[in-house]
């Protein structure tokens, strides 16, 4: 079946509106797999959002349709303790950033992810890093149930079609979400993840952004998920630990989520990772969060260095002289900073970075 007729316009705005539709837990995900289905018809669905800034590790926010959360914990597990070959540092490398996993002859032989699939009633999985000329902006898994035909390589041709309208409607759903924080700042948070990866202790902060993240008024995750994260968090800290070039166990959640701009971190509580990892759950601003605000919002370089310039209280004419510009540059890159963040002035722009 091919995309002879194919709006990938039409498909972004679609994929944007099922993604802000207010349905509860899973209900978005419900309503993007019902969007794709028609395109790539799928039993379950998994997509999880990133950013260039934070790199190959885990989504800042995810939406889900029917995966089970046992299949996400042996999934995540396999990754971090067994090399996963389907990982996303593996798909970044490929010609199309897609794969199929659990079918033998198809995609790279894994034979601990098919027994994960099959001992979960799934058949097989495709996978779709979705990145551009920025980077990685997150990725699609989509399953198919055991007995049903298995994706194959015209498959992964329609997912590669697809790529681009999922990655438009993740950046929109969070740049057309909050500029600055609209629900207020709460204390740092800490939770200990032990050696068996099970959660140990939850502080009282860290349980009041988890509920944040859960509220029905905000992105509102599976009830399953963040438990799932954070687990996986600490696995990526204690690889970390093992291997300098492994991704940084730092996550960057926009405002869209939950109301501000925070960060997931992760650390071993010792030299050889093998105890227990504590995570830290905080509000964040200003420099935590300046990489990936531009990222989103497609923030150049020169915009970003005026934007830094203008968070520290500088006039225009002073901007210029400290970038060497001149001030009708420094105002066509301010200009450009209010059309493409949507800020009405310079002191909401500094808002969105400082509060």
């Amino acid at each position: 079946m091919a995309l002879t007729f194919f709006d990938a316009g039409r498909l972004a705005r679609d994929l944007y509106a099922a993604a802000r539709h207010d349905t509860g837990p899973g209900g978005r995900g419900a309503g993007i797999s019902r969007v794709l289905a028609p395109l790539l018809p799928h039993d379950g669905l998994s997509l999880v959002a990133t950013d260039p800034a934070t790199g190959l590790g885990l989504g800042s926010f995810s939406f889900w349709h029917e995966y089970a959360p046992s299949l996400v914990t042996d999934l995540v597990m396999h990754r971090y303790r067994g090399g996963d070959p389907c990982r996303p540092a593996a798909l970044a490398g490929l010609a199309t950033p897609a794969t199929v996993v659990g079918p033998p002859g198809e995609g790279p032989a894994d034979p601990r992810v098919r027994e994960i699939l099959t001992a979960n009633g799934a058949g097989s999985e495709l996978r779709l890093l979705l990145q551009d000329r920025h980077g990685v902006w997150g990725a699609l898994g989509l399953l198919r149930c055991a007995g049903a035909c298995p994706f194959d390589r015209d498959d992964l041709q329609r997912a590669a079609r697809i790529g681009p309208a999922l990655v438009t409607a993740l950046r929109r759903y969070v740049t057309e979400g909050p500029l600055f924080p609209v629900a207020p700042a709460l204390p740092a948070g800490v939770v200990t993840v032990g050696p068996d990866h099970t959660i140990r202790a939850v502080s009282p902060q860290a349980r009041e952004w988890l509920d944040r993240l859960s509220a029905p008024s905000g992105h509102a995750f599976p009830e399953w998920i963040p438990d799932a994260f954070l687990v996986a968090l600490s696995l990526a800290a204690r690889s970390r630990a093992h291997d300098a070039d492994a991704w940084v166990p730092v996550v960057c959640v926009p405002p869209v989520v939950c109301g501000r701009w925070m960060t997931f971190q992760g650390q071993p509580l010792d030299a050889d990772a093998d105890g227990d990892v504590a995570l830290v759950l905080q509000g964040a601003a200003g420099d935590l969060v300046m990489p990936s605000f531009c990222a989103w919002y497609g923030i150049t370089p020169r915009e970003r260095a005026t934007l830094r310039e203008l968070r520290t209280g500088a006039a225009v004419k002073q901007i210029a002289r400290r970038l060497d510009l001149s001030p009708y540059t420094v105002n066509d890159h301010l200009k450009a900073l209010f059309r493409k963040t949507g800020a009405d002035g310079r002191d909401e722009l500094i808002a969105a970075l400082t509060r």
